[in-house]
Formats: structure tokens, sequence, C-alpha cells
């Protein structure tokens, strides 16, 4: 039995859209996982270690001041694509798209505000939360309008997240979620 609360976690600066940024917390027996609504970012993950005690093997921060400064993309779902497109341009269909350079002279995960930096519609689930964005046409240099749905769940022990995209165009996509694991424990 997997039991789902929904909290305030704070608001987002003025020049960032100031909405209001949630957490869910899913919990069962024997995993803890809280999840924000910006960037649907896992801040939590505690297990059961081999004596029983609960410990965080994800890592993260306790404020979204954390979040919202520059940091590795803990916890987030990065996109529309993960890892680096070189000199951020490639061609589709015989055209060719320039991305926004965040990385040298490389795009990486999304470009500037990429999906971990932004809010995402929640919906609550019986075992989970499922979020949506739509990504619209010409966001950060990529074509079509792009629904996502990122759905995450837990079953006892058992953490799933489920990924599903929908466009308009032909459009390259790679989404991942970019946890940091420390197995011992924070």
């Amino acid at each position: 039995m997997t039991a789902v609360r929904r909290e305030a976690f704070g608001r987002m600066p003025p020049e960032e859209g100031g909405g209001e940024v949630e957490k869910f917390v899913l919990q069962s027996d024997s995993v803890k996982v809280e999840i924000l609504s910006l960037g649907c970012i896992i801040t939590t993950l505690e297990t059961k270690d081999r004596d029983g005690k609960f410990s965080d093997v994800v890592l993260g921060f306790d404020s979204l001041e954390g979040y919202t400064r520059k940091h590795p993309f803990f916890g987030a779902v990065v996109g529309r694509v993960a890892n680096r497109i070189a000199k951020g341009r490639f061609t589709m269909d015989g055209k060719e798209y320039q991305l926004f350079l965040n990385n040298g002279p490389n795009s990486l995960h999304g470009g500037a505000k990429g999906f971990d930096k932004v809010l995402w519609s929640p919906q609550v689930l019986p075992d989970g939360v499922r979020f949506f964005r739509l990504s619209p046409d010409g966001e950060e240099g990529y074509p079509g309008d792009l629904k996502v749905w990122v759905t995450y769940t837990l079953n006892g022990r058992q953490l799933s997240i489920n990924y599903q995209a929908q466009t308009s165009k032909t459009t390259p996509i790679s989404l991942t979620n970019h946890a940091y694991f420390n197995l011992a424990g924070q």
C-alpha cells in the first residue's frame, strides 16, 4: 500500500514566474520518495539499510533555493534531449535547427531553460503522481509542440518512472532522470 501526500515546498522567484512549487511524498512500508513539481525533481529517496534503518540515498537540497540556483541537475527530469548536442545544431527533415548553447559550444540537457527548470502540472494517483508539461514549438530552438507526461509510482520497494511524449512535428527527444545516488546514505 502506498500513501501519497501533497505539500507546499516554496514559491519560485518573481523573475522565474513566481509559481507555487509543490512536493509529493510517496511512501510504502520500506521506501519514501519526495518529488517536486519543479523539474519533476526527486529530492529524497529513503530506503532501509541492512539494519532496517531508513537512509536517504539521493543527493539534493533541503530548500527550493538550492534548486533555483545553478546545480548539477540533482534529481531532475532533463530534456528535451538528455546529454549534449554538439554545437547546438542538428538537421531534421532537411532543415537545420540551432539550439541555445549552455555548455560551452554545446547545448546540454535541453538548453538554458530545460525541463528541469520549469513547473509541471501534477495529478495525484492512488500509488504515485503524474506530471504534465507542454513544451511549445520553438522552445530552446526545438521544433514542434511537445506534450510530455512523467509518472512516478511506488509499489512496495519498487519506484517506477514512466515517460510519455507526443509531438506535432518530428523532433529529437531523449528524457531521463538525473538523480545522483550515494548508497551509503547522506
